[in-house]
């Protein structure tokens, strides 16, 4: 109804309809038919509404009439009179299709040649290939004809310096200004107040805004009266709803507003492997500085790049949308989280670098990071590690000699425990600039704690095994895209759950006893090791320092998390904190410990690839790494046992207990085994205890140990 109030009309002559042929009809011109116009012919009358056809004759009264017959000059009769007149609808000049990108090319540069560079294909099939000079580069377009050829060859001339393709968002971005470029790709033609406004002269544009605003009024009173039927007098009473606030703007949109003109450049594309995503690396240069975002798909890429640009130069973080019943939790400062991921990742490159390591391919990265406070600048990444593999239980060594889980994650943390012990070495020296260098600090009881604002952030580059990623609601991949996997029995939710020997993926924990035995193992029972889920589950309650050092120093907690690829931290944080509601009072310096969470505002690139058997390990103050066999628990080179081994880590221990017994008169002489040495923790053992407890309490399984065995070894003199 609408097309059919602002259409011009069309005038023909009376008489006997007749039918001609649709190709004749077709071929004569408007402009034809308004040179022949006589407009001296018009007399100044208003037309009767007798003499008027209606706009909403059905299709059998239209029929009726007979076919349209073609255009001819008007006629006089013989009394001079204009002849009949007849209004027929049609498709107004707004709704035309826009300027094609030939034209578009043409106006930007014109002079242009196109040269046709090559056919190939059957007869019947021709392939056309065009090419085109724009600035110095050549764009070559193909196509079953030379006109679309020419035309795909236009449109790549267009995107190489055109910013926006498409005009409804440039002339949102730009603040409104006229002439937006047009959208030479689009078939769409439906934004009549920007596609089309360079087309069509002023009085033209300012008659159609005006019946156009005056049509939707219309349209609306109508709505409002429809609603009012169907309502009677309630909505009276009724409030109007609140309208919903707009959706924030793109990061590609935001930073477009912000550096206008900023250009992106897809650097590489990849994919290994036949089950491989593909994954693409946009480049974004912007004051002077690159900033990169990767993603399954250049717009998705594209977005993260603006997304990385924002956070870095005007400190604009996008929130994560808010999901139903979602409960607000502390969440990483998102630069600091992606400056610890950087850190990692720039120091394990300079290591394999060093090192000329054919390891640099790995499926599991952890390090951990130390700050003072927030301070980036002051950050040191103390502590790193690769490996998703366990030892063979036919390896277990009854010595302490050989690493028993060697998932990254876990080696990471182990790797820690040697920095901890180098500065309670640093802090027992006699030199006081020594002491100055060390992170702890005398406390009560002649026990040691860490400086105040010490703080320690945990950078894993996927989701931890267990429960933390097999019963994620939804993971993110390698481009921040939501994928859903086959739900698990709610009955396994949050249960604990052990890592397969010598390969990947955990099982339930199904076994009611809390101990190995040496002998089952040994005839190829499965040997059981706990998830990393469990054990991040554990530290945040036991601490990073384990059995041993606990004699020493208080517990030392993770202040943050931060996962990679593959990872939803809501999942993780009620992973890692539903276990502990059950948890009574704990003893003094123990907590319960909620590690602030983080994935990556550009997620890193999931390495879809048969997992390696070895693990690497570096701790702050190696010159080189460790490459340790995962099936066999000892270094990969000679055979000889890891320095992350029990027997190292308690040769470091008996080192600073012999410096403390030696400083204290009366004392006794130390435990004469490793297990020993443990058991020795009260405190410690006491906050295990609850926490095993806890867990079984809860119906979500019983926590399995290692054969005791293992910690039956003593240290020679």
């Amino acid at each position: 109804m609408l097309s059919a109030l602002i259409v011009p009309f069309k005038y023909m002559s009376p008489g006997p309809s007749s039918t001609e042929d649709e190709d004749t009809l077709s071929s004569t011109s408007s402009t034809e038919v308004k040179e022949n116009w006589n407009t001296g012919n018009f007399e100044d009358r208003t037309i009767m509404t007798s003499d008027r056809p209606s706009f909403f004759l059905s299709d059998s009264s239209r029929s009726s009439t007979g076919t349209l017959k073609r255009k001819r000059p008007l006629e006089e009769d013989n009394n001079g009179r204009v002849c009949e007149l007849r209004v027929c609808c049609r498709r107004s000049s707004w709704s035309d299709t826009p300027k094609n990108a030939v034209v578009q090319l043409n106006e930007l540069r014109p002079g242009l040649q196109y040269r046709t560079v090559s056919q190939t294909g059957p007869v019947h099939a021709p392939l056309f290939s065009i090419a085109v000079d724009v600035n110095g580069l050549t764009f070559e377009g193909t196509g079953p004809t030379k006109k679309k050829a020419k035309m795909r060859a236009a449109e790549l001339a267009l995107s190489s310096f055109v910013q926006f393709p498409n005009a409804a968002q440039a002339h949102s971005a730009m603040g409104g200004v006229s002439n937006p470029t047009t959208d030479f790709t689009s078939d769409l033609s439906d934004f009549p107040e920007t596609l089309f406004k360079g087309f069509e002269p002023d009085g033209f544009r300012s008659a159609k805004s005006e019946l156009l605003s005056s049509a939707l009024r219309l349209r609306h009173t109508l709505d409002l009266m429809v609603v009012q039927a169907r309502q009677g007098d309630a909505h009276f009473s009724t409030p109007p709803p609140t309208p919903e606030p707009p959706p924030p703007p793109s990061p590609v949109v935001l930073l477009n507003n912000l550096r206008p003109g900023a250009r992106y450049a897809c650097l590489c594309q990849s994919a290994r492997g036949r089950r491989a995503r593909r994954c693409f690396v946009m480049a974004v240069l912007v004051d002077g500085r690159i900033f990169e975002g990767t993603g399954c798909s250049k717009k998705l890429a594209k977005r993260k790049a603006a997304l990385s640009a924002l956070q870095a130069l005007f400190n604009i973080t996008q929130a994560p949308e808010a999901r139903v019943g979602m409960i607000k939790r502390p969440h990483l400062p998102q630069d600091f989280a992606d400056a610890v991921f950087h850190l990692v990742r720039e120091k394990y490159s300079e290591l394999i670098g060093c090192s000329s390591l054919m390891h640099a391919c790995h499926k599991g990265l952890a390090g951990i990071v130390m700050t003072r406070g927030l301070d980036v600048r002051q950050a040191e990444v103390v502590a790193l590690a690769t490996g998703t593999k366990c030892i063979n239980g036919e390896y277990l060594s009854d010595q302490g000699l050989t690493v028993n889980d060697c998932h990254a994650e876990i080696t990471a943390r182990r790797a820690l425990l040697r920095f901890l012990y180098s500065h309670l070495e640093l802090h027992l020296s006699k030199r006081e600039e020594d002491k100055e260098q060390s992170i702890f600090v005398r406390h009560k009881d002649s026990s040691f704690r860490l400086r105040e604002n010490v703080l320690f952030h945990m950078y894993i580059s996927t989701s931890p095994c267990g429960d933390a990623r097999i019963n994620s609601p939804y993971e993110l991949t390698t481009d921040f895209s939501v994928h859903s996997s086959r739900p698990v029995a709610k009955k396994f939710h949050s249960h604990l759950r052990s890592k397969i020997e010598s390969g990947e993926g955990t099982l339930p924990v199904r076994c009611r006893s809390a101990v190995q035995t040496w002998d089952g193992v040994m005839q190829g029972e499965r040997l059981i090791t706990m998830s990393c889920t469990d054990k991040i589950a554990r530290w945040n309650v036991l601490g990073l320092q384990g059995a041993l050092l606990s004699h020493f120093v208080e517990p030392v907690y993770l202040y943050s998390v931060t996962v990679g690829s593959v990872t939803h931290t809501g999942h993780l944080s009620r992973t890692l904190n539903q276990r502990m509601e059950r948890l009574g009072s704990l003893p003094a310096c123990y907590r319960r410990n909620q590690p602030l969470l983080s994935s990556l505002s550009s997620s890193e690139c999931w390495q879809q690839l048969k997992a390696s058997c070895f693990s690497v390990n570096w701790t702050a103050g190696d010159e080189q790494l460790e490459v340790i066999n995962a099936s066999t628990g000892k270094r990969r080179d000679c055979g000889a046992p890891s320095r992350l081994c029990k027997r190292a880590l308690f040769t470091r221990w008996n080192r600073v207990y012999r410096k403390l017994v030696a400083s204290a008169p009366g004392s006794s002489a130390g435990p004469l085994t490793y297990g020993e040495a443990k058991q020795a923790a009260a405190s410690y053992q006491s906050a295990k205890e609850q926490w095993v407890r806890a867990l079984r309490e809860a119906g979500l399984g019983t926590w399995v140990r290692k054969p005791a065995e293992q910690e039956h070894f003593m240290l020679t003199a």
